[in-house]
């Protein structure tokens, strides 16, 4: 089993009197991709931003390859549903956005930039605007720009979630397949259980509100993950599994 790079240990939010989130412990090893399924409101973005730095927990700590790294910014990279593209630079310039904002753009980001964009089918739209781009290329480009943080943990907040069926599981494929090439560890938000099995090594169940982890179990499907995964057995087995979960059974 590999080292935990990230651990959280009782971490709990909570907004006046509204309990966000309750005491939460999560593990998640070194290159592994984790997905974190729930309902719509059930912590799940407090608890991303609560790992970020951009909220400072009420209760807990998160730790960092054995370093607590509770209320500080600047360890993860983080991808959140809307793609955020700056609508006036080109494709090279998003993906370069990390660097500019906290130094000046050299040209080993600008290569960087390149080699993924080409890397990833987008080599011939560095030069273009968002706008030139459909909503699959755009999340390319946010995810790309996240990934060239060099961060060893990437957290993905329904990144896909607006994107139509088709797109969806073309990006869900893209995504995977960047996982592989480059080793970096996965934690994904979805309130899709189809998306959360079919992307996952590991998946995390939660209930509605006040968050808290009702399940976490090993995924079992073997990879890689085709069209034909979405109607294998043990695929419809662990659906029925978090469905059951998330409609209040027990584990």
């Amino acid at each position: 089993m590999s080292p935990s790079l990230l651990e959280l240990r009782d971490v709990g939010k909570v907004f006046g009197d509204t309990v966000a989130l309750e005491p939460t412990t999560i593990a998640v090893e070194q290159g592994s991709f984790v997905a974190i399924v729930g309902p719509s409101g059930c912590g799940k973005s407090t608890l991303f931003n609560v790992i970020a730095g951009l909220l400072s927990p009420d209760s807990g700590a998160v730790i960092m390859n054995g370093k607590a790294v509770t209320g500080t910014t600047g360890h993860v990279g983080y991808m959140l549903q809307k793609d955020l593209l700056v609508p006036w630079r080109t494709v090279q310039d998003n993906i370069t956005m990390a660097a500019r904002l906290t130094r000046r753009v050299n040209e080993s980001d600008r290569v960087e930039a390149r080699r993924v964009a080409e890397q990833y089918g987008l080599g011939e739209f560095l030069n273009h605007y968002p706008s030139a781009l459909s909503g699959g290329m755009r999340q390319r480009v946010a995810f790309m720009r996240t990934l060239v943080t060099h961060q060893p943990l990437l957290l993905l907040d329904e990144p896909f979630g607006a994107l139509d069926a088709q797109t969806r599981l073309e990006m869900q494929q893209w995504l995977l397949q960047v996982w592989r090439d480059t080793g970096r560890t996965v934690l994904f938000i979805t309130h899709d259980v189809d998306e959360s099995l079919f992307l996952s090594d590991r998946v995390v169940v939660m209930s509605p509100r006040p968050g808290r982890v009702v399940a976490d179990f090993v995924n079992t499907l073997p990879r890689p993950r085709t069209v034909d995964t979405l109607t294998d057995a043990t695929f419809i087995e662990l659906k029925s599994r978090v469905m059951h979960l998330l409609h209040g059974g027990a584990s």
